[in-house]
């Protein structure tokens, strides 16, 4: 059964490298019919007016990036770690987060290859694309459908529990699930160290490392630890390709609120018009 499940993995990655490269019906795999092809990129296209920060760039950008966990050679690699075996299924809650498109896809597929099955809670900021890839599954591969389940109201008879959310929600992950085995994330952002005579090129590399997603992934660097000497000049010079992303509305209504409270509070800020940098020791 696994071989099966690596087998609908493998397909979707296909489909997923297709849709990531925005390449044309002719150019793909053609593992879907061109009707099914122009649906996917029509919601791809038009997900933005349901949740703004998922824009057709972002949404591209990591399914491109989802293609790559389903190689085939990434998947054998990856189950070969571990010493799966027979057993009973457990039913493992998967409570996801929305901060970027199909954040939560790597979860599932942990899960499946486990042998066990998904019951999903999606986020409300992300509840549009997983389902539509799944479907897709589920239609070429009948027995796909009874490997998993989304949950609309409360959790409950489940085994085990990943859940991701804002520190808030944690607290309420470990209220109701504590008891459970289970992975529970919270807030957390990445931090870049600088150092005195960084190059251009590893900073421009920083710059998506900063404004990828719009800086809403756990991954995204927020802190920078840089040495007294180095020169915040060459820093701003370098990530200025990305100076349009103020012209995302929601990205620059933020920045406007930052700033303007910095400045009420007259605390000194760095600012070259889309981002705001703030010391601190």
């Amino acid at each position: 059964m696994k071989e099966n499940i690596i087998d609908c993995f493998i397909d979707l990655g296909k489909l997923f490298n297709d849709l990531g490269l925005n390449s044309s019906y002719e150019d793909s795999n053609k593992n879907c019919s061109k009707d099914e092809y122009q649906k996917f990129n029509e919601v791809i296209n038009s997900h933005k007016a349901s949740n703004p920060w998922f824009t057709e760039k972002y949404i591209r950008k990591s399914i491109l990036s989802l293609a790559s966990m389903c190689h085939k050679n990434e998947l054998n690699s990856f189950i070969s770690d571990y010493n799966i075996g027979q057993k009973s299924t457990n039913r493992i809650a998967i409570i996801m987060a929305g901060n970027i498109p199909l954040v939560g896809f790597h979860d599932f597929l942990c899960v499946l290859l486990s042998g066990n099955h998904a019951k999903i809670k999606l986020s409300s900021d992300d509840k549009i694309l997983l389902p539509l890839f799944l479907n897709f599954l589920s239609d070429k591969y009948p027995f796909f459908k009874n490997k998993y389940e989304f949950v609309n109201s409360k959790m409950k008879d489940v085994d085990a529990v990943i859940a991701t959310g804002s520190d808030n929600s944690n607290l309420y992950f470990k209220k109701y699930f504590g008891h459970l085995p289970h992975i529970f994330r919270k807030n957390r952002t990445s931090i870049a160290v600088i150092s005195e005579n960084e190059s251009k090129n590893n900073l421009q590399k920083l710059g998506d490392d900063i404004f990828d997603y719009y800086g809403r992934g756990c991954r995204n660097v927020t802190h920078l630890l840089v040495h007294d000497s180095f020169e915040m000049n060459n820093f701003f010079e370098s990530i200025v390709s990305h100076g349009d992303i103020i012209n995302h509305n929601k990205y620059g209504n933020n920045y406007d609120y930052n700033r303007a409270i910095h400045l009420m509070n007259q605390i000194p800020i760095l600012d070259n018009n889309f981002v705001l940098l703030r010391e601190s020791k």
